[in-house]
């Protein structure tokens, strides 16, 4: 017996080989309902669907007394077609015995959707939108699926600006798999909608034009937009009023609305915007009283919160005040002293005129212990190495403050994005507070592996790898198994270099540890090096390029003639040195303090690294003295906060002692002191805009009038600041200008001008640097992020700049520099570091260069430009 809906026909059912005694024709009539016992109930036509489920869904259960026909059958089919997912349904009376009725319900699935198939668009945008719609592979095809799909489609081009966009759909069967389905999406974008003009009416006192340039992504067509499009998108607009309006109260007109706004289709196709504002008038403050504040007296807090009578009424310039500023607001006032539950909520009570006043209500509550810390998400580092940074320990007080610092302090150590830390204070039921901090690791090693065959310098190779979170106690657990390849998490920095240029070899090894002893910030490190400039490699390799007697000619552009002293020269540099570093808690916790104590051994044979120190050699034992802040929020990509390093190095006055050298002396004592200042500044200027201004200066000191400057470390100025090729850095101070190449920028002293004039030579070779004895240098940028990605952070950057270096005091100016500007990009890749590319004009000439460098790229690696 076949039951559909509420018609209902007889069907002959056999059971096994026989037919049964009693034919349920003869029992079920249409004019004639009967009562019924379900005896049982089967479910037939389903693949993928729970049988149990569907039976639940029908509403028809075994043992119930129904009839036949009558409702509760064609209720069931309602039931089941209602769920979307069954294309066609039936409920067949297999046999009836002792007045009980077999039901079988007999279901067709509606197909599952396989493949999406999209027509009409780019390859490139088809990857795009599949992206967002293909999570509805292996769903049921409804037409809820196919509505919604469709109108993911259309938000994505109405996004981009095409209002009108079409999309049209088709189901294909798949022939492979049984109850499969394609769908074919056709769209059809049409022309992108842009806005022809903008009408505003309604303002009074606020100028049209600064009240449009509110509507940052609502801009009308102008022949010259580049960098506004004037397309129309309904989400951005909404966005653009709300902040227009914001804008109003902002400045003190706190009744502005939006009276009425339309979108109205041109003949051209596109859309004009028809904006009617009340902008009312401006109101200010009158009065501000306190309530409920028992700790602290009104005048205090109204002294923290910085507003006067007659101030312009600013809703949201108060909240910042009441919650916003760190160390300066109300709320830090209270939570820095454990009251965690501090609430504060301005209220209007009275509006005469244009002016308010307004009560601020204050909950104090309790204060709040820190009773436990919880870390997630540090995978590889140690919680011990994050719990030493905080400064939030349980049994303090709750400090809003220390919450904060506690969060660049963990930025700092550049485990962990920047992006993704997260404190989240949890309160207990018993007063106190528990602070879970939420990380994501990400690799901070870095390596540099390079290679290559070049001209002059034969092979060239470097290798360098950096381990910025190492744990050297797991080394040593290699006798016990324990080994890992990358023994990680205990904060450790150890790193290892090596390169070969030509005749340029250059061996570095340094280890620092952190938190010397695990229970104060006291960080230790040592460092070893090795440079040598093997002059005899570079003629070798000159000779079989060019043929023999071609290095007398290589000697002579360098200044050495044809003499064979050149052929045997060569320049090296071995050292150590060991650091102390101490964090200081006064002026505040940002401040930082090093010593260091180095050595270095100078050999150097008729070399043209240094124009004021060819031959001999050198001992050089300096002490460093370091004194740091630092406040920056990210060192990846900075928009706050401000870095100031001044640094001191010793050597001892030998001169003082009665050791002096001789005019004739190989081995000379280096004798002076000098100073290094670099101070680094950021600020927000709108949306991600960052502005940064920096300034350098450095200078060499002596003891005695008697004994010259140090040869070493003078400061070199233009460039990337790496040195060329990375081969002639040792010995001298870098200082990048770009815009300019390295070592051209210098303002020649007494003896260089008075060698100008004899025209007798003050150099022995053409690339000897001389270097200055004091330098100034100041930059600004703006800088804008295009990838936050902790993987790949890049920012593009334009810059002034603007340094030079002397080498004597005389003819010191610091008003006398050499300016350039030029754009720039800025790559940070976790395995290599900071790679920058800069494109720099300079427009102040050298004199005797002939303009030469005054258009020149740099490329850094590594580091950032001082």
């Amino acid at each position: 017996m076949l039951l559909s809906g509420s018609s209902v026909h007889a069907q002959f059912i056999g059971v096994g080989n026989k037919a049964p005694k009693t034919n349920p024709i003869d029992e079920i009539r249409y004019d004639n309902p009967q009562e019924f016992i379900i005896g049982g109930i089967t479910v037939t036509g389903v693949k993928f669907l729970d049988p149990n489920t569907l039976i639940s869904v029908s509403g028809l259960s075994v043992n119930d007394q129904i009839s036949i026909p009558g409702d509760a059958i064609s209720s069931a089919i309602r039931r089941l077609m209602d769920q979307g997912i069954i294309e066609d349904a039936s409920i067949n009376v297999t046999k009836i015995e002792d007045k009980k009725a077999y039901l079988e319900i007999d279901l067709k699935e509606r197909p599952r959707l396989n493949k999406i198939s999209l027509t009409g668009i780019k390859k490139s945008e088809i990857e795009t939108v599949e992206e967002s719609i293909s999570e509805n592979r292996g769903k049921v095809i409804t037409e809820a699926l196919i509505k919604n799909i469709q109108l993911t489609i259309k938000k994505y081009y109405i996004e981009k600006g095409f209002l009108n966009t079409a999309v049209q759909v088709k189901q294909i069967d798949d022939t492979l798999r049984v109850n499969n389905a394609t769908l074919v999406f056709a769209i059809d974008k049409k022309d992108k909608v842009k806005i022809e003009n903008i009408y505003v009416t309604g303002v009074e006192e606020v100028p049209e034009w600064k009240l449009l340039s509110k509507l940052k992504k609502t801009k009308a067509r102008a022949p010259m937009r580049l960098f506004s499009p004037s397309k129309y998108i309904p989400k951005l607009y909404k966005e653009d009023k709300k902040a227009m309006i914001a804008w109003l109260n902002k400045n003190g007109y706190r009744n502005a609305q939006v009276v009425s706004d339309s979108v109205v289709e041109n003949s051209s196709g596109n859309v004009d915007v028809y904006l009617d504002i009340n902008e009312g008038h401006k109101f200010y403050y009158r009065n501000i009283t306190w309530s409920g504040n028992y700790l602290h007296a009104a005048d205090t807090l109204g002294m923290i919160l910085g507003i006067k009578k007659g101030d312009l009424y600013n809703p949201e310039e108060l909240d910042k005040k009441i919650n916003g500023i760190p160390q300066n607001d109300v709320s830090s006032y209270y939570m820095d002293d454990g009251y965690l539950y501090f609430s504060c909520q301005p209220v209007e009570v009275a509006v005469e005129g244009d002016s308010i006043d307004v009560e601020m209500r204050i909950f104090e509550g309790k204060q709040a212990i820190i009773n436990r810390i919880i870390l997630n998400g540090n995978t590889k580092t140690s919680d011990h190495v994050v719990m030493r940074e905080l400064l939030t320990k349980p049994g303090q007080k709750f400090s809003k403050t220390d919450l904060i610092e506690t969060t660049q302090m963990l930025s700092k150590l550049g485990y962990f994005d920047p992006q993704k830390i997260e404190p989240r204070p949890i309160p207990q039921a018993d007063g106190t507070v528990d602070i879970e901090f939420n990380v994501e690791e990400k690799s901070n090693d870095q390596i540099e592996l390079s290679g290559g065959w070049g001209g002059l310098q034969g092979f060239v190779g470097t290798f360098g790898i950096v381990f910025n979170n190492f744990a050297i106690k797991d080394v040593l657990k290699f006798g016990q198994g324990l080994y890992k390849p990358l023994p990680k998490g205990d904060g450790q920095s150890f790193a290892i270099r090596f390169q070969a240029n030509g005749g340029f070899q250059n061996y570095s090894v340094s280890f620092t540890e952190p938190w010397l002893g695990g229970k104060k910030p006291n960080s230790f490190s040592v460092s070893l090096f090795h440079s040598v400039q093997d002059y005899s490699k570079l003629l070798e390799r000159y000779e079989k390029l060019y043929g023999g007697g071609a290095g007398g000619l290589l000697g002579g552009s360098l200044g050495f003639g044809g003499s064979n002293s050149f052929y045997s020269g060569y320049f090296k540099n071995t050292g150590g040195s060991v650091t102390f570093g101490k964090r200081l808690n006064w002026p505040d916790r940002n401040f930082s303090f090093s010593s260091s104590l180095s050595y270095q051994y100078y050999d150097v044979k008729n070399s043209f690294l240094l124009a004021n120190f060819q031959n001999g050699q050198a001992h050089d034992i300096a002490l460093a003295l370091n004194l740091s802040r630092y406040s920056l929020d990210n060192p990846q990509f900075t928009r706050t906060g401000s870095s100031i390093v001044l640094n001191a190095t010793f050597n001892p006055p030998y001169s003082s002692f009665g050791i002096k050298d001789s005019d004739d002396s190989e081995v000379k004592w280096i004798e002076g002191h000098k100073w290094m200042l670099d101070a680094d500044w950021y600020s927000p200027v709108v949306g991600k805009l960052i502005f940064h201004a920096k300034a350098n200066m450095g200078f060499l000191g002596r003891y005695s009038p008697n004994v010259d400057y140090s040869p070493f470390g003078r400061f070199v100025v233009g460039g990337a600041g790496m040195g060329l090729q990375n081969t002639q850095n040792i010995g001298v101070e870098l200082i990048g200008l770009r815009g300019y190449e390295e070592g051209i920028v210098h303002e020649k002293t007494l003896a260089e001008q008075a060698a100008d004039i004899t025209g007798e030579s003050s150099s022995s070779g053409q690339l000897s640097r001389q270097g200055g004895i004091i330098y100034n240098k100041f930059t600004t940028e703006l800088r804008y992020p295009i990838s936050l990605n902790p993987q790949a952070t890049i920012y593009g950057l334009a810059f002034l700049e603007a340094g030079n270096s002397w080498g004597s005091y005389k003819d010191y100016n610091p008003f006398k520099l050499r300016r350039t500007a030029g754009v720039g990009v800025r790559v940070f890749m976790a395995a290599f570091g900071l790679l920058g590319f800069d494109y720099g004009y300079g427009f102040d000439p050298i004199p005797g260069i002939a303009n030469k460098g005054l258009k020149n790229f740099t490329f850094s690696i590594g580091q950032q430009i001082r």
